[in-house]
């Protein structure tokens, strides 16, 4: 039996699939291209600041991911204050017409957690702008409800430190994210395996996103068609409606009719 699912919309735009990819970190973007596309991927992001995108010299982006046929993310990688997040967006505005980007506003350099109040107000600018605002934060509930107040259309929390590997942290915050919001929630940064993808799926996300994982995976390869097929599970189990806990045993078999 085929499985079969509703797609993912964002800003009024459907995926077909629920992964985002990096194209980040990659030995080269030939490498970075295969992978992406055993990803099955709809969406990447671009890092404006660091992605070659627009100098003709060198190897562009555009020549081994197709922007017409995968959704390209802006977003604001190594941005640590709203002036230089807002000006690299509309900058990428400018550069190829981006309006739905991805805001990442960093408060240091050692842990790279989102800086939640400089986050909060370039979200609130963006969208006075125009822009479809997908948001990197922090796992705080009540952060993720202000986001969406201001106007984001996707809430993306992080699962563990961006690039750690540690996998999902606090599921319970997440659940209650999931529950008090409409909007798109995408787990972001800190995923190590493609099990971890699978449980956020089983939370109830509506997707992960994923670079480190895969572009340093041992093989990127099939590291990249595992998260795939990760996501696709958790997914599957989530809608499926998995059976309540219970601390005691229960006979699979009936009781009654026993020899």
């Amino acid at each position: 039996m085929k499985f079969r699912d509703k797609k993912l919309i964002i800003a009024n735009k459907k995926f077909n699939s629920r992964l985002i990819v990096g194209t980040g970190k990659y030995k080269n973007m030939k490498e970075c291209a295969k992978a992406i596309k055993l990803s099955g991927a709809d969406i990447v992001t671009v890092a404006v600041r660091r992605v070659n995108i627009t100098n003709k010299k060198k190897p562009l982006l555009m020549d081994y991911i197709d922007p017409k046929k995968i959704t390209y993310l802006p977003n604001t990688a190594g941005c640590f204050n709203s002036r230089d997040a807002l000006r690299t967006l509309r900058l990428a505005r400018e550069i190829g017409g981006w309006k739905l980007v991805k805001l990442e506003v960093l408060g240091d350099k050692k842990n790279l957690f989102p800086e939640m109040i400089e986050t909060l107000k370039s979200t609130e600018i963006l969208t006075k702008e125009g822009f479809k605002v997908m948001v990197y934060c922090n796992d705080d509930p009540l952060m993720a409800k202000r986001l969406e107040n201001s106007g984001a259309c996707a809430i993306m929390p992080l699962a563990a430190p961006i690039g750690s590997g540690l996998g999902i942290q606090n599921r319970v915050n997440l659940q209650i994210i999931r529950n008090q919001t409409k909007l798109p929630l995408i787990v972001d940064a800190g995923l190590g395996q493609a099990s971890d993808a699978t449980i956020a799926m089983e939370l109830g996300c509506d997707g992960v996103l994923v670079n480190t994982a895969i572009a340093k995976a041992k093989k990127p390869f099939e590291m990249a068609l595992a998260f795939k097929n990760g996501v696709i599970a958790g997914r599957q189990s989530f809608l499926s409606g998995r059976i309540e806990k219970n601390l005691m045993g229960n006979a699979s078999s009936p009781n009654k009719g026993i020899i």
